[in-house]
């Protein structure tokens, strides 16, 4: 990031956000899991390398693909659970030696495709899940990268309450550093998030990976993950 602050007045429409209107019609009244077969098979985000987003491109995770091991490694983390996995492209690069990886996602058919092309072993597995209300797997970290940025308040808070039944211990997920407020969308559109700030207020987090983002012109630069203890998440445990 460079010295000059971003004010939210600064950043221009993101390609997901412009390509989503066009789509408005044939989402509305559609539940969690058609949302996100729908977004997937038209490609509603509109990148062109991954079906998953802009951000899951090799280019938008150099980063990423180097700071996440080490931080696992600082952890002493031994699981992941990668949630939502997407097509397991920029994942498939990254070192993820010593560790049992759960890649999970709300897509039934990109589940079964991540099966085929990658394969199961005893150390990675890829399975169906939404995030906000199936029962998810015990994992020291799970990754939750670019997907709260697409859910509504409501389903963050679900998705919240739901992370920590699971009884895993970190969460490291998307959260824009600069951000003063959050805008109201609906499951499925995309807006930047700042989960320190309200409706959400999250401590500040124990660990910050800044990605590098170079969308719209680097109005989107303090786009980071965060890390945060699962335990100190809002919602029922």
């Amino acid at each position: 990031m460079t010295d000059e602050p971003l004010a939210d007045t600064d950043r221009p429409e993101a390609l997901a956000q412009r390509v989503y209107r066009r789509h408005t019609d044939a989402l509305a009244g559609l539940g969690l899991a058609d949302t996100f077969d729908y977004i997937w098979r038209n490609n509603v985000w509109g990148a062109e390398e991954s079906r998953s987003g802009l951000g899951s491109g090799l280019d938008g995770t150099a980063q990423l693909r180097a700071a996440i091991p080490a931080l696992l490694r600082e952890l002493g983390a031994t699981s992941l659970l990668d949630l939502p996995c997407g097509d397991f492209g920029w994942m498939s690069r990254t070192d993820l030696e010593g560790i049992a990886y759960t890649g999970a996602d709300i897509v039934a058919d990109l589940v079964a495709k991540n099966i085929v092309r990658y394969g199961e072993t005893d150390r990675r597995r890829f399975l169906r899940l939404d995030l906000t209300r199936d029962a998810l797997p015990r994992a020291d970290v799970v990754l939750c990268r670019d997907c709260l940025v697409h859910l509504s308040a409501e389903s963050i808070g679900a998705a919240f309450a739901n992370l920590r039944r699971s009884g895993s211990t970190w969460l490291l997920t998307t959260t824009f550093l600069e951000l003063q407020g959050n805008r109201v969308i609906a499951d499925g559109d995309w807006r930047p998030l700042n989960l320190q700030r309200p409706p959400f207020g999250l401590p500040a987090p124990h660990r910050v990976i800044v990605e590098g983002c170079t969308e719209e012109g680097g109005a989107y630069r303090d786009k980071a993950l965060g890390l945060w203890r699962i335990a100190d998440l809002p919602g029922a445990a």
